[in-house]
């Protein structure tokens, strides 16, 4: 009986330990077979804000004539966000009401952060745009700004100090936290090219007439956000993602961060003043935060939900101009309300520890060629302008822009298929990925990005850079501002490219 026992002990211990070598085998395999697994690591949060508000008065950016601003009608912010997950990556998002992002601006701030901060990479700073058409002038050259106005060196200068200074700070106060991140909708992006019987089209085209027969492209309705809390579970920061431009005051000589200003005043009186908002801006190079059709039934519900009689308009003629504060507050209303539908729902979900990921590349598009006849139209309608010692005052920044494809034009007789180059990131969080672009991009190429995208949520995020519109074929055959040569550097060739490099990058952050 006792050696039995001592047999099956020992049969017992044996099983033991070759079950243990299995189960070491079988890790050690599953490690082999999935090279590219990856673990998260303790996730750190720093934020703040600064005011980037230029010196007044002065130029605004976004239209074609010179405008000079002598009131602030709100500040201009940069909204920073530091992330960290310790031992890997650290990431500064860098949110600015600008219209643009020159390369020289970027460039500016990476060289004044590395002096403070050494031991960032500072490649990993992502610096966006808003695209409010009332920040202050950041491209160099583009108008005649009279003396005695902010020069754009200077407000550059002012932007760099400001933008750098905070990312320390942010970087020097992170700490442990949290984020969460969720989708909602609002109604915040119209199509904006109209297309007629004749196959043209046209931004802001009108509606009514007997031979509109459609918008042009797609809408995306997609609010998106991601939420920070600090070790307190205290909410710190947020990201949105908003796809259409802030341009509903996009005409005003004054400075005005446009919608962001009371969708950020909105939050804040909500989640307490310590909230900063990272404003991003989707796929939108087709879209306007202003509608294009149902205008009177719309502009009718702005004004009783402001405690106003309806406006009598008749036979309902004429145009509603929503370019107004009233409209400023709906926009931001439909935002706030998604992103707090948005926080209600995720905020039970939150995650400390979060795979993060940063890539960067640097990338070339084949550039949109300029024919000769886009190019004797450029000199003809440059040349008219320039003629006129007035014009050439006020549109200053039209004559640059025939300048260019022109110069462009003169390119192509030594290199027939120049190259436009580009920085592209993409950044995983969790489920979750932002992968960015220069351009004012097409809403057709965002959600080509999304549906392919191997990430639970894509946040596309424009105006990375400095680019302009990017259109797609059918806006190019339709022809007028937004799809001509001069509103392109890049076309749509060039498009599908950096979709299919959007997603490859994307994609390679998720191992199969």
């Amino acid at each position: 009986m006792e050696r039995q026992k001592r047999f099956d002990h020992r049969v017992s211990k044996i099983k033991n330990n070759l079950f243990l070598a299995i189960s070491l085998f079988t890790v050690f395999v599953a490690f082999q077979l999935l090279p590219n697994t990856v673990f998260g690591q303790d996730l750190y949060i720093g934020a703040a804000t600064v005011d980037i508000t230029p010196k007044l008065p002065s130029a605004v950016d976004g239209q074609m004539t010179v405008r000079i601003a002598k009131v602030a009608e709100t500040p201009l912010t940069a909204n920073v966000i530091v992330l960290e997950s310790r031992g890997e990556n650290t990431t500064v998002i860098v949110s600015c009401d600008l219209v643009t992002v020159p390369t020289e601006l970027k460039e500016m701030i990476q060289k004044e952060v590395k002096k403070s901060l050494p031991e960032l990479d500072t490649k990993k700073i992502i610096i966006n745009a808003t695209h409010t058409h009332t920040g202050g002038v950041v491209r160099d050259n583009r108008y005649n700004i009279p003396e005695g106005v902010t020069q754009v060196k200077d407000y550059l200068q002012f932007i760099t100090n400001q933008v750098s200074k905070t990312i320390v700070t942010a970087y020097n106060q992170r700490e442990r936290g949290s984020v969460s991140w969720g989708i909602s909708h609002a109604k915040v992006a119209y199509v904006r090219r109209a297309v007629y019987e004749d196959g043209t089209a046209k931004m802001y085209g009108s509606t009514s007439p007997s031979n509109f027969i459609k918008m042009e492209g797609y809408e995306d309705q997609a609010i998106q956000s991601l939420f920070f809390w600090n070790q307190k579970g205290e909410f710190v920061a947020t990201c949105i993602n908003v796809p259409s431009p802030a341009q509903i005051v996009e005409s005003r000589s004054t400075v005005n961060a446009d919608y962001w200003h009371p969708v950020r005043e909105g939050l804040k009186e909500k989640y307490g003043q310590q909230l900063v908002v990272a404003g991003w801006i989707g796929a939108a190079g087709d879209q306007t935060p202003r509608p294009r059709y149902d205008e009177f039934a719309e502009w009718r519900m702005i004004a009783l939900r402001n405690e106003k009689k309806s406006p009598d308009f008749g036979a309902h003629s004429g145009a509603v101009d929503f370019r107004n504060e009233y409209h400023l507050s709906e926009i931001a209303g439909r935002i706030i309300r998604a992103v707090d539908e948005t926080y209600e729902t995720v905020k039970i979900d939150k995650h400390d520890a979060p795979v993060m990921k940063h890539v960067v590349n640097n990338i070339e598009l084949p550039m949109r060629v300029v024919t000769e006849t886009e190019y004797d139209n450029a000199v003809k309608m440059r040349a008219e302008d320039m003629n006129d010692p007035e014009r050439a005052q006020v549109y200053s920044r039209r004559i640059v822009w025939y300048s260019k494809v022109v110069d462009r034009y003169e390119i192509q007789k030594t290199t027939p298929q120049p190259m436009f180059p580009l920085e592209l990131h993409a950044l995983r969080i969790g489920d979750v990925v932002i992968c960015t672009n220069p351009f004012e991009l097409f809403t057709e190429y965002g959600i080509q990005m999304k549906a392919r995208s191997n990430a639970m949520q894509t946040f596309v995020v424009q105006l990375v850079g400095p680019g302009n519109y990017l259109p797609t074929h059918e806006a190019v055959r339709g022809g007028h501002y937004s799809a001509i040569v001069e509103s392109n550097e890049v076309g749509p060739e060039g498009g599908q490219i950096l979709v299919n490099w959007s997603v490859a990058m994307i994609n390679k952050l998720w191992p199969q």
